[in-house]
This record gives structure tokens, sequence and C-alpha cells, in this order.
């Protein structure tokens, strides 16, 4: 009987090719998006589940709190200190490591090349267990000069992995050192947090030197078998008031403890906790984004299944007549209602085939687009072969149950008395439109989600940003130890280079990382204020282009303006302590100086104010405020602006240079050339200032583009169901039309009363839409500090684009009909 059912499909496809065409493909583009998207959204959720023990494994995350705004916000990075007292005050901890990232310079076959490294505590490969090729990862790192690669890294260096034993030379100081390799561990996948090629012991005495306050680096705990990290969660509040001494600041006592707070989440939850201070090559994501994409899945998915369903109703109520007659030769009603159902599996079967080729083709772009390593795997354990059978019978099933049930239950004699070809049950109407209105109502809201996000995105890229952003390119590296020395050599030569108007050292540049801060003490206040405390040299100003608004900038002539301090630790002691006794001048940003105490930047100016420059144990130096200069936003629009502090202490991270009149690619050779002519033992990094901007908005970016085109596909899947609904509901009307045509109808009333037919869903589908998509934007909008307004526009732009769609869709069919002769007409059936 499976026989002749599906031959008895496979002729019904046959004799409407068009139904069979849209059914199959708009099935298919339905499916073949929502299995790339809910691939996407198990990747997002499987971060870190490939690690041994992660049930166990936890990251001791920082939460900030800014006394001023009372905003929050959390970070990867956590406090090195915080190590030992975990393991010592909560039984339930089993090991606490420290791990601190950093990129230092190796030689490979004799060129100087950056490599990602973490200096770690001895005992963690035995927490964070990382699956190993070679060596003991229990006594890894027993020695300080062991290093512990990935098999990649390995391969790299030597042409194999079997490399324990065999050495490496780093630069350090400008001195060679080498390190002999004790481990070769798998390579990472992509779908970690974590992302590092080497591995060495954490020097003890820098960890030493890195007391509370110093936040630098990741804090990793393992939990005993059994034991709950939910003791240790409600025991942090006392547990920092025990470990965190108390500093006098300008005679109030504070501790770290009041601005901030721990907690602990586990390894395979860091990527979607929401935490700064990643890798920026796999920023962190967060659960409402997963949770979108996942309902844009099973939209778009609904979207087809609803044109299928659409389309199925509206076929089978054409085949009433074939039923009749298939009763009248003695066929059983569980024959019809196996064949109908065998029919609507088919066609399933046939767009789910279609859908799995387009999936497969399309994954390496959307992969590489959104920077993950998605994959199409049938079998296995993260094989997709048991959930694409199913949805194959969900889809198939839901799709034939209205014919198999519905058009059984006909009666041949009242069917063939009537001469009906053709029967539909009251209400069908009404569920096609209310599918249609469904249909446009995702695709209108996935519309406007897209123009907004689209808007913010420019608006970020074009705010005033408080400096300029054309024309400045950083290099990195300043605050190598070889490179210390060299700073203002750097700066001089820079300026002396074609096209370049001006350069600077600074420690704060756009797209920043990094968060420097000291506490300020302000005469009639008890509590001491949290500002931002970075050093740049008297160029900056006019290299980044931060405007002056009350007072003046500082001067290399001016002694008062700078606290230079030497390399020399026991060197610099002694300085500092001289600075503390004479202070110094300092230039503040319009923010710092209102939560400074003073209303208008002319009152800022020749008021003194105490800093924490150099340490507690040195004393609070006097700073006197020589200027006052405009905010800048130097990193991305989701954060407040920093209240900022600037000084000169002679420690630097970045190079700024502004240039006109060259082309960028010039420039950055011409600094190139400089850099390895002064510094060659470090290699050369660049970049320029307006992409590390758009950088901070390239996932955004790619999010709202994957909107745009999953829109794209809702818009095309729910205009092909419209498209054979307005072909069918063309075919029913043949008849009514003639008699309007015979009464006076012009082809314009014609014309009109069918699209209005399939423009008033539409209508309803932007009311439902609108509220929908205004409800989600405002959220996502409100991550910024500043956004766009989220006026009509959007909304009123995305329902015109719909009527456009529709009216396009079905006015060819509209016009067709309308201008058929209505003798034809009238001979219809």
């Amino acid at each position: 009987m499976w026989r002749s059912n599906l031959v008895a499909g496979l002729r019904a496809l046959q004799k409407n090719r068009t139904y069979a065409f849209i059914n199959i493909f708009g099935l298919a583009i339905g499916l073949a998006a929502c299995i790339v998207l809910l691939l996407y959204v198990r990747y997002e959720l499987t971060y870190d589940d490939w690690l041994k023990d992660a049930d166990r494994v936890y990251q001791v995350q920082l939460i900030h709190t800014d006394p001023e705004t009372g905003v929050r916000t959390i970070q990867q990075e956590s406090e090195g200190a915080a190590a030992a007292p975990l393991a010592k005050d909560f039984q339930q901890i089993d090991a606490v490591v420290r791990a601190d990232g950093d990129r230092p310079v190796f030689l490979r076959d004799g060129e100087p090349v950056f490599a990602d490294m973490l200096s770690a505590d001895p005992q963690f490969f035995q927490v964070v267990s990382v699956p190993f090729l070679r060596g003991d990862p229990r006594h890894a790192l027993d020695q300080a000069n062991s290093l512990v690669m990935s098999r990649a890294e390995a391969i790299k260096q030597f042409g194999t992995d079997d490399v324990l034993g065999r050495t490496v030379t780093r630069i350090m100081r400008g001195e060679k050192v080498e390190l002999r390799v004790t481990g070769v561990f798998e390579d990472l996948p992509r779908h970690s947090h974590m992302k590092f090629g080497l591995v060495t012991k954490i020097d003890p005495e820098d960890a030493a030197s890195c007391t509370w306050g110093c936040v630098n680096g990741f804090v990793y705990l393992k939990l005993r078998p059994g034991a709950s990290p939910d003791p240790i969660t409600a025991g942090l509040p006392a547990w920092e008031k025990r470990n965190i001494p108390s500093r006098n600041v300008g005679g109030a006592m504070v501790s770290e403890g009041d601005d901030f707070d721990w907690r602990l989440v586990n390894v395979r939850d860091v990527h979607l906790s929401g935490a700064s201070g990643g890798d920026p090559e796999r920023p962190n994501n967060d659960r409402t984004t997963v949770v979108t994409f996942a309902v844009i899945a099973l939209l778009i998915l609904g979207i087809a299944v609803a044109n299928f369903v659409n389309l199925a109703t509206a076929r089978a109520g054409q085949r009433a007549r074939e039923v009749a007659l298939r009763k009248l030769a003695g066929a059983a009603r569980r024959q019809l209602i196996a064949q109908f159902l065998g029919e609507s599996l088919l066609i399933v079967g046939l767009s789910m085939l279609i859908a799995l080729a387009l999936a497969e083709l399309s994954l390496p772009y959307i992969a590489a687009y959104l920077g993950t390593d998605l994959h199409l795997v049938y079998l296995g354990a993260d094989g997709v072969l048991l959930p694409i059978l199913g949805l194959w019978l969900a889809v198939g099933l839901l799709g034939g149950l209205y014919p198999a049930f519905y058009l059984t239950r006909f009666q041949p004699g009242v069917i063939l008395r009537s001469n009906r070809s053709a029967a539909e049950p009251p209400g069908t109407g009404k569920l096609r439109a209310l599918l249609v209105v469904a249909q446009f109502a995702v695709s209108i809201g996935l519309i406007v989600c897209t123009l907004v996000v689209y808007s913010q995105i420019r608006f970020a890229r074009s705010i005033d940003a408080g400096f300029r952003r054309d024309g400045l390119i950083t290099v990195a590296n300043l605050d190598r130890a070889v490179v210390v020395p060299l700073v203002d050599t750097l700066i001089r030569e820079a300026q002396r280079l074609p096209a370049v108007r001006s350069a600077a050292a600074t420690s704060i540049f756009p797209a920043t990382g990094q968060t420097l801060n000291t506490d300020f003490s302000v005469e009639g206040r008890v509590k001491p204020i949290t500002i931002g405390w970075y050093s740049v040299s008297p160029e900056f100003f006019e290299t980044a282009g931060v405007g002056l608004l009350a007072g003046r900038l500082p001067s290399r002539a001016n002694q008062m303006d700078a606290t230079l301090l030497p390399v020399d630790a026991d060197a610099r002691k002694a300085i500092a302590q001289s600075y503390v006794d004479r202070g110094a001048n300092i230039v503040v940003n319009r923010l710092a100086a209102r939560q400074l105490g003073f209303a208008d930047p002319e009152a800022a100016i020749g008021k003194t104010v105490r800093v924490n420059a150099f340490g507690a144990k040195n004393g609070l130096m006097p700073a006197t405020i020589v200027g006052v200069v405009k905010d800048s936003r130097f990193r991305s629009l989701r954060e407040q602006p920093e209240a900022v502090a600037y000084m000169n202490n002679g420690f630097y991270s970045r190079l700024l240079v502004h240039f006109e009149g060259a082309e960028p690619a010039v420039v950055r050779e011409r600094l190139a050339q400089l850099w390895k002519r002064l510094v060659p033992t470090v290699p050369f990094e660049a970049d320029y200032a307006d992409a590390e901007l758009a950088e901070l908005y390239r996932v955004d970016q790619a999010r709202g583009l994957s909107f745009a085109g999953f829109a794209g596909l809702a818009v095309a899947v729910a205009c092909l169901g419209l498209f054979g609904l307005a072909a069918f509901t063309a075919e029913r009307r043949t008849k009514e039309i003639g008699i309007r045509k015979v009464f006076g109808a012009s082809i314009a009333d014609i014309v009109r009363l069918l699209v209005w037919q399939f423009t008033k869903p539409v209508v309803i589908a932007n009311l439902i839409a609108w509220p929908a998509a205004w409800w989600i934007m405002r959220d996502w909008l409100n991550q910024f500090d500043a956004r766009i307004a989220l006026t009509p526009g959007p909304f009123l732009l995305a329902g015109l684009i719909a009527f456009a769609i529709a009216i396009g869709t079905v006015a060819g069919h509209a016009i067709r009909i309308a201008r058929t002769n209505p003798i034809h007409a009238l001979r219809y059936e």
C-alpha cells in the first residue's frame, strides 16, 4: 500500500507544480534557517562542557560598584590576593589557583614573535584539567623555567608534538631566557572562554607584590566532590570583612571590600555570565541574546509551517471529488488518512533534504561571520539525526492532519450530487488569515529589530566621543621593559615622519580594555572618591584632539606637570616620596571635576586635592588642578563616560600618532620601520583607532546583520506562502469576478478587492508586531549609556516594507484574473 500512496503523492505534486515548488522550497528555507540557528544556540550553550570535572570548577569574578553612581560592573579578572584566603576559609574548596594572561616575546627562527601565555600556579592543571598528550599535569609547572604548550604551538615551534625536554627562548627585559618544555596539552576547542597556547609557572615575587586592590588575571577554584558552592556564596560578605584590611586614605579608613564584591560562576557559564575581561577574539555572549536566536529559529520555522498548513488546507478543499470517487471505489477511511499523511510526510521529507543541503552550504560562511565553529554532525554525541527525524515527523503530521481527518469524512453521495470539486468547512478561511497575520507579524518585528540595531551601531560610530577618531594610529607595547627608556625618542622620531602631525605616549587610548584608578581625598568629604588615574605625555591632548574647557594643558617645560619615576624599584620609592612632599599638577575631565565637587570647569582651576598616587604607604600627594578638558568615551557606549585625572608619571602602554594627508597604510609602514630600527627585539603592533572602536561593536553588527538575514528569510517564506494563497484565491473566485465584471466592475475595482483581502492581515500584523518589537528593542537599547531614541520611524518603515511586499506579491495574480474575459469566467465549472 505504501508504494501506491507514494505514487499517488508524486502524481499529486506533478499535477500542480507551482503548489509543489512553493510548499517544498518555502518549507526548506524555514527548516534550513531553523537548523542553522539552533546549531548556533547549542554551540553557545555548550561552552567548556568538554572540560573534565566542569561541574566542580568555578571562576571567581569581581563585581565593582561605583560609589558615585551605584553602577555595578562584572569582570572576569579578579584580585589574585583572594586565592589563598578562599582556600583557607572554605572547606568545600579542593584547590584554588591564579592565572595571569601575558603576551611575551619568543624567538622563532631568529625572529621575535608574540605568543598568548598564562602564568599560573603549579596546581593549575589540577583545577583546569585540559587533556594532556605528553608530560604529567600534576608536576608540569613545578620548576620556574617550566613551559607547557598546546599541540598547535608545539608543531608551530618544532614541527612535532614530541617536544618534552626541548627548550624555547623567551626575551625578558632584553635578555634571553631558556624555558624547558615539560608538557603538551590538546588544543583548546573554539567554544571555550579560555584561550592560551603556553603556560608557565607564575613568578612568586610578582604574585606576592600584587596585593588587595591589584586586579590582574583570573582566579579559578575546584570544589571537593559533592560540595555545593552555595555555602561559599553565602559566606563571601563575612569573608571579605575578615580578610581584606582597611587602609588610611586622607584620614578615612577604607577597604577594597567597600567597592568590590565577589561571586562564583561555574566554568560552563562564564561565557554567558555577562562579565567583561575575556579574550577579545572570543567575546562573551549573554543568555538573552541566545534565547532571542532560539526564538527567531522557532518563529521562522513557524512561518514555514504556517505556509505549509495554509497551502495544505487550501489544496485539500479542492480534492473533495477525488476523495468521493476513491471512497466509491472501495477505499477505507484509514487508507485515505494514510495517503494524505504520507503525501505530507513526502513533501516535508523532500524539504528536509533540501534544507540540510542549504544548511551544509551556508554553515561555513555563517560560522566564519559569527566567529564560531559550527558543524552539522549527524551521528554521535553531537549528532542531529534524531532531532531532524523528529522535526520531519512533527511537521509532516501537522501539515497532513487537516486533509487526512476532515476530507475523509465527506459522504460521496453529497459531493457528487452537488457536482462539487471543492469543499471547505466554515472557519478555514479565518484560520488561513490568522496564519498570514502571524507570519507577517514575525516578519515585521524582525525588520524593526534590524533597523533599530543598524541605527544604534551607526549612532555609536558617529557620536562625538570627545576625541578624534580619524587619522589616529595606536602603537602597542610601550610598557615593555626594553621600550620604556625609548619612549621620548619614539615620540620625537615619530613626529618627524612625513604626514605625522603629532605623537604622544598614553595609558588610555581608544577601545582600551584596561581600567586604572585611584583614591582622591577632598576637603569636607569623609570618604575618598575613586577616579580614573592615567599617565599621558604632554602631547596627548593635541594628538587625541581632546578639547580644553578651562585652565591650561600640561607642558614639558613645567617640572610640576610631571612625576616621572625611574624603572629601578629602590630609586622609585625615594623619588615617589619626594613627589608626595612636593605635590604635582594634574588635568581632569569635566566629569571628574564634578565628582570632586566643582560645579563648573573654571571653579576647579587652581584647587588642590590629595591623591593616592604612589600607594598608601607613601601617603597622599597634593595635586593642583591646572586644566579641565572635555569628557571622552574611550570605551564602548555600553559603559558610562569615565571620570579621569591625567598626569604624567612616565608609565605608558601605547604610542598615539595623528597623521593627515597620507594613506594610512603608508604611515603605518613608516612607523613599523621606525619601531624595528629602535626596538628590534619587540614585534611591531599597531592599529587604526577607528578600526579598534568599530571592533567594540563587531559582535552587535554581526548579530544585527544576522537579524537582517533571517528577517529576509522570514519575509521570503511568507511571500511564497502569500503567492500560493493568492493563486488559490484567484482560482476559487473566478466565477465571482466574472459576475462582478458583467455588472460593471472595472479592472481597478477587481484589483483593489483582491489586494485589500491580503493587505488587511498586514495591517493587523503591524498592530501586533509594533508593541512586541518596541518592548524588545527598548530593553536592548537600555544596555547602552548613550543610545538613539526609539522613534516611530523604524516601525512605520517596516510596515511600509511589509505592505509593499504583500501588494507586490498578490498584484500579479489580481491583475491577471481581473483582465480575464467574463465569458471564460462564467463557464468555470
